[in-house]
């Protein structure tokens, strides 16, 4: 499947702002399931300096710095990607938790040493007793890791409502699983600290989710989101993508942007400016089908 996706993220401020420094992380990176066709960042006003870079996880960073006055600043990001849908072996055969704890901690292959960096805590992922005790029923002894992470997955989509004026991207984990509500953000937060405190190797990822109107109904402009889920290494398998915000696995329509320990390692944009007051932020998300009517 091909897809094609625009990003448009608008900045207006009560003041000007003389001078600003921004990190977008918005083209998608390949990954064995995605090829990234073609991606574009354009800044409006035209930034004085623009670079890009390759960060420590490996996603695509465009740095930009504006150096003029301004009332506002759009960003615009436009991709276009072909996915493959996975294909996952029956969960039941997967190998026991504990087996993948063991690989992590004590295995020689280039694949698992590098993985030990999501077996560890992080800024917005602390290890979490609340966590631990949350994640329990899912892995019971001996369980298949493949069904014991759906386990996971599912309970999150059936315990925890989705809210989004209940948090904000500062919004500590430990208040996420005290009130079992929040977004797609902390829910995939409240997944790596579950996972994290067995011992097993999981991360944050950030991109898109296509979304298809009701028979009948025109899709909405703009009406599409960013998303995030997490991953959880299965040797053998892989990185296995799920979404306890939907209760699914990620399958053709998932288009993947940037992976890290948390969200503050993929964040969309970010970056520091002088002056500006206080300002209004948007963002239009738009997802589609190439070549689809």
């Amino acid at each position: 499947m091909r897809l094609r996706v625009t990003h448009v993220t608008r900045y207006q401020y009560t003041d000007p702002v003389s001078l600003c420094h921004s990190l977008a992380r918005l083209k998608p990176r390949d990954t064995e399931r995605q090829r990234t066709l073609t991606a574009q960042v354009r800044v409006d006003p035209w930034p004085a300096v623009a670079r890009e870079h390759i960060d420590f996880f490996g996603n695509r960073v465009n740095y930009f710095s504006i150096q003029q006055s301004h009332s506002s600043l759009e960003v615009t990001a436009q991709s276009e990607v072909e996915i493959r849908a996975p294909t996952w072996p029956d969960p039941v055969i997967t190998p026991p938790w504990e087996e993948v704890v063991r690989a992590l901690k004590h295995g020689r292959d280039t694949r698992l040493i590098d993985a030990r960096l999501f077996t560890l805590a992080s800024n917005q992922v602390p290890l979490s007793s609340e966590a631990n005790s949350f994640a329990a029923p899912s892995f019971r002894p001996g369980r298949p890791i493949l069904e014991a992470a759906l386990d996971l997955m599912g309970r999150l989509h059936r315990d925890f409502e989705y809210d989004p004026a209940f948090t904000t991207i500062t919004t500590p984990l430990d208040e996420v699983l005290a009130h079992r509500r929040g977004v797609c953000q902390d829910f995939a937060h409240v997944a790596l600290a579950a996972l994290r405190g067995r011992g097993l190797a999981a991360r944050y990822v950030s991109g898109y989710l296509e979304t298809r109107p009701p028979p009948g109904q025109a899709k909405l402009r703009g009406a599409d989101a960013s998303h995030a889920w997490f991953a959880v290494l299965i040797p053998g398998l892989g990185w296995v993508d799920l979404d306890p915000t939907n209760d699914q696995a990620a399958q053709e329509q998932y288009v993947t942007v940037a992976i890290g320990r948390d969200y503050q390692d993929v964040a969309p944009l970010r970056g520091v400016f002088y002056g500006g007051a206080t300002h209004e932020l948007t963002v239009a998300v738009d997802v589609d089908r190439v070549g689809s009517g």
